[in-house]
């Protein structure tokens, strides 16, 4: 969801694929194995690096939410793990009918039903069909 970069940063010069005022508006945490400082960009989005996981993202995401929900994005295996360790309350999924290449797998070695989630909606259209899976309890 930030940017390309695998492995170190390079440097400090990408900000993100979206240009200087990003479509998040709120404090943003991204996942990652190497350091870096906050980058503040327009519009209230700050990028704040997050180097010892999930818990710890999750954990300075939700103080800066103040009691608002909390929205998880990211590429298919940092969902996965959000998945496994049951921090997921609920899951919208867009599927949309274009046909893209190989990809990664979004439930590969999931069990939902095992974990705990259940679809509870389900919404098709033209363009995309929705599915919103919830944990039960």
């Amino acid at each position: 969801m930030f940017g390309p970069v695998r492995g170190p940063w390079p440097d400090d010069t990408w900000k993100g694929w979206w240009g200087d005022n990003p479509p998040y508006h709120v404090p943003v945490f991204v996942l990652t194995h190497h350091a870096r400082a906050p980058i503040t960009m327009e519009g209230g989005t700050t990028f704040h690096f997050i180097t010892d996981g999930i818990d710890a993202a999750l954990t300075r995401a939700r103080e800066a939410a103040g009691g608002r929900d909390v929205r998880i994005g990211g590429g298919a295996a940092t969902i996965r793990e959000y998945l496994r360790a049951g921090l997921v309350d609920e899951m919208h999924v867009a599927i949309s009918p274009v046909l893209l290449g190989a990809g990664e797998p979004l439930f590969a070695g999931i069990d939902l039903p095992k974990l705990g989630y259940e679809r509870t909606e389900y919404v098709p259209s033209a363009k995309a069909t929705h599915v919103v899976l919830s944990k039960r309890g």
